[in-house]
């Protein structure tokens, strides 16, 4: 997508024909909604389909651009809601065959919802919203990317969330258009636009979250270069945001930490979690993409220890998947203890770069946590490091319940268990996982006596219960 020409410098010289306390002449954006409504007029008019003008010339879209960078200013935004500007861009989005004019159309609806009243009163106008919705079935990039902005920034002001979640709820075509894009876009911009707003969506709204959960229903709707629609496929929404999560994972940090949280959020409820695991492969793609970015590309042993502070949300939001799909799925050939010593490693190895960035240690006993009363105790990022914390303490400690003493042995013989990394372990589950430690250290002694021991000399009160 180009970058927008810069705003009209030149200042408004008829007194009075200044836009609010802005330099931007009103005259100037008279005739700039005027050509609008004439471009609206002509598309509409045409009766030859070789007639329907389906690029702008360069002097058009040029000051539209102009507009488009003016809007961000709230005087003009004001101005262009006044003189109904919402409403000539609705009649462009049904009239218009031009890509670039729609997306600069969205995008200049965009910056003007950037404001609380003029997004309310975009919100509300019913109409307006469904013919916006409708440009998530759009086939033009650009635009989808314009319109995923626009809906992002109207659900997060929260006097207007519950009218676009409602909507979105009550438009299953929504759905099929947004997992489409998820599961065939390589525009990994976009992608991630998408995902901030299927983010928000979950965030937002459980009921809305089961519902696409369960859907899966073919729809006759989706991107077409025509006026007919097309018939997309019987889309399930876990395999769509694991395309997409391998699309933007190598070049957009910030949008794998995104569809993580999608895939945090499926399993904070029972039909997100079976719809990972009863996934036609029984979740192992889902298993697979998470174990790879713990055990290969996360946190690894030649990262500094600092690393878990860049990470901590990412890797919170994988762990928590992890642990509820080992939870769920113990019997699946994927998640036997003989194949993810690895991932035992990398979980202990992200605790000792927790203990390594610095950060002060939270404590796990009842009396501390009883002492902590939330986030308002603890500065953000250690806020976020004790989440990590626990949920790693959490998978490592039912891995621990599964391992045997050949596990163990595989474990040792591969470097991942020796008495640092055992140690570690120990001083962070005890004393809240103490069966667990208890459990691995029964097995431990069948595999390495000597190591037993050592750990049991190092953490008294495990000997004291042997």
């Amino acid at each position: 997508m180009d970058r927008n020409p810069s705003p009209p410098s030149s200042e408004a010289e008829e007194e009075g024909d200044a836009v609010g306390s802005t330099v931007y002449s009103k005259h100037w954006l008279f005739s700039i909604l005027t050509r609008l409504i004439e471009v609206r007029r002509g598309a509409g008019g045409s009766v030859n389909p070789e007639e329907i003008q389906t690029e702008l010339d360069e002097e058009m879209e040029n000051d539209i651009c102009k507009v488009w960078d003016m809007s961000m200013d709230e005087d003009v935004a004001l101005f262009l809601q006044e003189f109904n500007a919402p409403d000539i861009f609705m009649g462009v989005f049904a009239k218009s065959k031009c890509p670039r004019l729609t997306e600069i159309c969205v995008g200049i609806l965009g910056n003007m919802a950037c404001f609380q009243d003029i997004c309310m009163s975009i919100s509300k106008d019913e109409n307006l919203g469904q013919v916006l919705l409708q440009r998530l079935c759009d086939s033009d990039s650009p635009t989808l990317l314009e319109t995923s902005r626009l809906l992002l920034t109207c659900l997060s002001q929260p006097e207007v969330a519950n009218i676009w979640v409602e909507r979105i709820r009550d438009s299953p075509s929504v759905y099929d258009c947004v997992c489409f894009i998820m599961s065939s876009s390589t525009n990994v911009e976009l992608l991630v636009k998408v995902g901030e707003v299927v983010d928000k969506l979950f965030d937002l709204d459980e009921e809305l979250m089961l519902n696409w959960i369960k859907s899966g229903t073919c729809q006759s709707v989706g991107p077409s270069v025509d006026d007919s629609p097309e018939e997309l496929p019987d889309f399930k929404i876990v395999p769509c945001i694991l395309e997409a999560a391998k699309q933007v994972r190598s070049d957009n940090p910030e949008g794998l930490d995104v569809y993580m949280h999608i895939l945090q959020l499926l399993t904070t409820v029972d039909e997100g979690i079976q719809a990972i695991v009863q996934a036609p492969d029984g979740g192992k793609e889902t298993w697979s993409l998470l174990y790879d970015l713990v055990c290969h590309e996360l946190c690894q042993p030649d990262d500094p220890p600092i690393i878990v502070q860049e990470q901590k949300t990412v890797l919170a939001s994988i762990l928590s998947v992890l642990s509820a799909m080992f939870a769920s799925q113990t019997e699946q050939e994927y998640i036997k203890m003989r194949k993810n010593m690895p991932l035992i490693g990398s979980l202990i190895r992200i605790l000792q770069y927790m203990e390594g960035c610095g950060k002060r240690s939270v404590d796990n006993s009842k009396e501390s946590e009883q002492e902590e009363t939330g986030k308002g105790d603890l500065n953000e990022e250690d806020f976020h490091l004790k989440i990590l914390k626990d949920i790693c303490c959490e998978l490592l400690s039912n891995m621990f319940q599964e391992l045997t003493k050949e596990n163990t042995l595989e474990g040792l013989n591969q470097g991942h268990l020796n008495e640092q990394t055992c140690s570690c372990a120990f001083q962070n589950l005890l004393p809240l996982y103490f069966a667990s430690v208890e459990s691995f250290l029964e097995v431990l002694r069948e595999a390495d006596q000597t190591l037993a021991e050592n750990l049991e000399k190092r953490f008294p009160s495990l000997k004291v219960h042997t």
